[in-house]
């Protein structure tokens, strides 16, 4: 079974996720995309809202779809969250799987700087993203990781979990931004500085 990982601090998930999650699955006819939030990102700062918090919009999120699941691995291990652990826990349980994880284009280039990069491209393939704005150029990767990256365009949109974060704490909309489930569990639990209300 052919299963791409989807990781992320989903702080919070949004569209762009969901497209990336779908045209990754669609180009490489994956049988299904896992979607892991991560408990302290390695480079990025501390997330928002809670782990928990953040673990609930993924899973209201993504269960109407019938190929996207919710792995909580990296959330209920804590610490920082590095992707060759989790790798290598998902091969040790799930040894029949080929994996493929998911990335946005402009990550690509940072490749060479995860933590077990030569033993990642070893384990799964890489699927960059098309994003705005972001011309994916495998020629500034060593070789023995370029060859594990592969590339999957998809609908443009210009959407940031930082850009969410700061339209809801300056009481703008982010609705059609977020999934609905996102954006009615944001209201109804207000984060982001959102007051609590009933989903409308």
């Amino acid at each position: 079974m052919k299963v791409g990982i989807m990781g992320g601090t989903f702080d919070p998930l949004h569209m762009g996720h969901m497209l990336a999650a779908e045209s990754a699955r669609d180009t490489y006819s994956l049988d299904e995309v896992w979607f892991m939030p991560s408990h302290i990102p390695p480079h990025k700062h501390e997330a928002g809202v809670s782990s928990e918090d953040r673990l609930a919009m993924v899973q209201e999120a993504v269960q109407a779809h019938e190929s996207f699941r919710t792995l909580d691995w990296e959330i209920a291990r804590g610490g920082v969250s590095y992707t060759i652990e989790t790798v290598r826990k998902l091969q040790q349980e799930f040894p029949q799987l080929e994996l493929y994880f998911i990335i946005g284009a402009d990550m690509v280039q940072f490749l060479p700087k995860w933590e077990g990069i030569e033993e990642l491209v070893e384990r799964l393939t890489f699927i960059g993203v098309g994003r705005p704005g972001t011309k994916l150029d495998l020629a500034v990767l060593p070789a023995n990781i370029a060859e594990k990256v592969v590339l999957a365009d998809m609908p443009q949109i210009d959407i940031s979990s930082t850009m969410l974060r700061e339209r809801a704490a300056e009481g703008k909309s982010i609705r059609y931004m977020v999934p609905e489930a996102v954006f009615n569990y944001v209201h109804r639990s207000g984060l982001y500085g959102v007051q609590p209300r009933s989903a409308d």
